[in-house]
């Protein structure tokens, strides 16, 4: 069995770090953690269909939160039911245990509990989408009459990057350390670790 993470923030200027640490602390390796930094409303997501194409029968995806997966209510429970029961892998929710599809369920009514409480949480994330969608056209409404110019510069890798990934990939130092050495946040480091595997992996 192999376990993949999946971590999503809304856009590129939210931080991954504490989903990424979650992924982490359930011995997820790097190559095995999909990152994607845009919208729930749909699973048209690069990292997202890349982590659907090699997830197979026995494995398990993990997410932090339903609302990672996804906040579109119908989409959410299709991707479940594609997942479990096409692909047969098993989902596990790091914040609500009770919907791991890892654990058995011993009667019907446990299967029915579950089942409920994926469809109210479900509603929930696509609720709170349009809520965080309204408040975002405020915001940034506000923000462009007061003058605030939007999108970031892309931050150079640094020189000591090469040192760091590879004391890291030969597993001398944790990704803390390797990140810190590299003059880099947790969170860019392992995105430019991520886009350094890839290239390779393309080579």
């Amino acid at each position: 069995m192999k376990k993949f993470g999946y971590v999503r923030v809304s856009s590129k200027d939210q931080n991954p770090e504490r989903q990424i640490l979650a992924m982490q602390e359930e011995k997820i390796s790097l190559k095995n953690t999909y990152i994607d930094k845009m919208s729930g409303k749909d699973f048209s997501r690069p990292e997202y269909m890349n982590m659907l194409r090699r997830i197979k029968k026995g494995d398990m995806l993990v997410i932090k939160s339903i609302d990672r997966l996804g906040r579109n209510y119908t989409e959410i429970l299709e991707e479940w039911r594609k997942i479990t029961k096409e692909i047969g892998a098993d989902i596990q929710v790091l914040d609500m245990p009770l919907l791991n599809t890892g654990i058995c369920h011993n009667d019907l009514t446990g299967t029915f509990i579950s089942d409920l409480v994926l469809q109210i949480l479900a509603y929930v994330a696509e609720t709170e989408r349009d809520f965080i969608r309204q408040r975002q056209a405020e915001g940034i409404a506000i923000a462009k009459a007061n003058g605030v110019r939007f999108g970031n510069k892309r931050i150079d890798t640094p020189a000591e990057f090469d040192e760091g990934f590879k004391m890291w990939s030969d597993g001398k130092i944790s990704v803390r350390e390797a990140a810190k050495k590299s003059g880099m946040s947790t969170t860019t480091f392992y995105r430019r670790c991520r886009e350094r595997l890839d290239n390779m992996g393309k080579e």
